[in-house]
């Protein structure tokens, strides 16, 4: 019996996870095995180091040579397991599973080499401080030859390759993976240095943790600069092949880092709003304080920066490449309205918090006097100063497209992304109003009776806010929904108004009265021309669409005026089955071969409508017979555990 492809994949995910597993475990004994006989200060352990690492070995040598080697012996025989995904991903991880810790261990050596050489400890690396160059150096070569072992056989696997497609999109992500690892680290060592650099005007500068601090960033840029730089021209250098430019991945990592940079500048930039503002109210640091305060969020937020306004470029040239304007169009509306939505966020944070504020000042006259209102005060308006611009620049172009006629806005008033922020913000604008004017009612019934209501006209005053705020942002974008919808149905009446159709009778005209009857429920604005075959079709008569009974479709020979005129149409043709005396109408080719079995054996046929169950109402059957079924498994469930429990 032949295998099936689940059970091949299964097959596929053991042998390739065994091989993965246990030579990962071989090369990390070999390396803890070298280590234990080369590096002097584990002499003591050595008896205890040997055995763990022999018996990783000796354990993971024939495990390993048991999967890989059918593993090769099958994939040399089937093109199936020669090009299978999970083939291409044990390549791929293997590689990253090799060559990362050689990054790693290299890192580590020149750290502690910088660190040595500025005469600080070195076992404040930030990696690998407690080891030494041999450790290093054992690891990196162990790693080494077997990554190079693993990418002959790649090399090898890419010239005999029948179909390429799962290993490129390996590929792919494993180019990316390099990427935004050396990307992390340059990211890691920048915010490092200009931490330090914000230190420099404070008394402390010459001490060790500062320096050590600079140490690690450079050893950071060193490693992760041509790493991110080799990893991105290989991205770049691909881009002229179609699959990359249409890469759905390539996009999602283009995202992912353009968003997460404007995330964190914005938290940043409002983190950094706020230590001016307090300091500008009084806070009461010194000027070398301040510095080494703000450094904070300027070392995190100038890096993010720099990757937003990158890639941010290279995500528009991304969308460039798509040459269907729809599609281009909704990948774009995809970012703007994600932005709009932290914008608003922010914003509606911003203005809650200073009516917050005025309420306070207003209620408690010592809130003012204390200055407590300081702090407040600064975080409000930091999240003004982010979120408010941040809302304009994304909402208002994004309603401006949505508002112009034509397809240009009809495609933006459809768009899924459009719906799902109008009703994302209307969901959280009716659970919030709903908790506030909970809120609201409480505080009133709770003093009614007499409760302990704190200050309540700062209480009743606050909760009225949030709610009026609610009820405003619900308004606004119901409104915007409202407008979407209106034009929608001016556009689509008149569509409808611009369609022409014919309806076809062959009969006494109760056709036509029939079908003019539907339309009037169903679809009033379209027009609609009922032709009589019996008295011939208008040769200026103009149709987009004709719709005919089956019988008249089947048969236009009783007319030849109308055979002649529906030859010379390249309109839609509307065809609805009747029970015209020897036409059967069916719905697929199983049913017509079990209608011509019994019309051959001489039994009579009905109406195809009249004997058959839509599909639709089928599977409404299966699921009320699910439901039934899962409910009497539960009632049984339920009596078979009070008969043990006995309650």
């Amino acid at each position: 019996m032949a295998e099936g492809e689940p059970m091949k994949t299964i097959r596929r995910l053991y042998f390739y996870a065994v091989a993965f597993i246990s030579i990962e475990v071989v090369m990390w004994g070999i390396i803890s095995l070298l280590r234990s006989i080369f590096n002097a200060n584990k002499i003591v352990d050595s008896a205890s180091t040997l055995a763990q690492a022999l018996s990783l070995i000796l354990v993971g040598v024939p495990i390993f040579l048991v999967h890989w080697l059918w593993a090769q012996r099958v994939s040399a025989k089937d093109d199936e397991e020669k090009t299978a995904s999970v083939r291409a991903v044990f390549f791929y991880g293997i590689l990253l599973a090799t060559l990362i810790p050689v990054v790693q261990n290299l890192l580590a050596l020149i750290d502690r080499t910088f660190l040595a050489a500025a005469n600080l400890y070195t076992y404040r690396a930030i990696v690998g401080g407690s080891q030494t160059w041999i450790d290093n150096l054992i690891a990196i070569v162990i790693n080494l030859l077997l990554a190079a072992y693993f990418w002959n056989i790649l090399k090898t696997e890419w010239r005999t390759l029948p179909e390429t497609e799962s290993f490129a999109e390996m590929r792919r992500l494993y180019r990316f993976i390099w990427m935004l690892y050396g990307l992390l680290m340059i990211v890691f060592g920048a915010q490092q240095a200009l931490a330090y650099a914000f230190t420099l005007s404070t008394e402390n500068v010459l001490g060790a943790i500062g320096r050590e601090t600079a140490v690690n960033a450079i050893a950071l840029l060193v490693i992760g600069a041509p790493i991110w730089f080799f990893s991105w021209r290989v991205l770049q250098d691909v881009l002229p092949d179609p699959a990359e430019k249409e890469s759905y991945l390539r996009l999602g990592i283009l995202y992912l880092l353009s968003l997460g940079g404007v995330i964190v500048v914005l938290t940043a930039g409002g983190s950094l709003i706020y230590m001016i503002l307090m300091q500008l109210f009084g806070d009461g640091k010194d000027f070398a304080e301040f510095m080494q305060n703000i450094g904070g969020p300027i070392s995190i937020g100038l890096p993010f920066g720099v990757i937003w306004a990158y890639y941010g470029k290279w995500l528009h040239h991304q969308f460039a490449f798509d040459e269907d304007s729809p599609r281009r169009a909704g990948k774009q509306r995809l970012y703007i309205y994600i932005l709009s939505f932290l914008g608003l966020a922010a914003t509606f944070f911003a203005v809650a918090s200073l009516f917050s504020i005025v309420i306070d000042l207003v209620t408690a006259r010592t809130y003012l006097s204390s200055g407590g209102f300081s702090s407040s005060l600064s975080r409000a308006f930091a999240a003004l100063a982010v979120g408010l611009p941040l809302w304009l620049m994304s909402w208002r172009p994004a309603q401006a497209n949505a508002l112009e006629n034509g397809s240009v806005g009809d495609h933006a008033r459809r768009s899924v992304i459009r719906k799902t922020y109008l009703y994302l913000v209307l969901f959280a604008s009716v659970i919030g109003g709903m908790v506030s004017a909970g809120g609201l009612i409480f505080t009133l019934i709770n003093a009614a009776l007499g409760g302990d209501t704190g200050n309540f006209a700062e209480t009743i005053l606050d909760t009225q806010q949030i709610l009026i705020l609610f009820v405003v942002l619900l308004l606004y974008h119901l409104s915007a929904l409202r407008k979407d919808g209106a034009a929608r149905a001016d556009m689509l009446e008149a569509k409808q108004e611009s369609f022409k159709l014919v309806v076809l009778d062959n009969s006494d005209g109760r056709f036509g009265e029939s079908v003019k009857a539907a339309f009037v429920k169903c679809a009033p604005k379209v027009p609609l021309t009922v032709a009589n075959i019996k008295d011939g079709i208008p040769a200026d008569i103009k149709a987009d669409a004709v719709l005919m009974p089956g019988s008249l479709a089947v048969n236009m020979t009783a007319s030849p005026n109308a055979e002649a005129w529906m030859r010379l149409f390249n309109g839609s043709r509307v065809i609805i089955p009747d029970d015209a005396t020897g036409i059967y109408w069916m719905n697929d080719l199983r049913q017509a071969a079990e209608s011509v079995r019994a019309l051959a054996e001489g039994q009579e046929l009905r109406p195809q409508s009249a004997s058959k169950i839509t599909p639709v109402w089928t599977y409404v059957a299966y699921v009320f017979a699910a439901l039934f079924a899962f409910q009497l498994l539960f009632m049984l469930l339920a009596f078979g555990v009070s008969m043990v429990s006995g309650f």
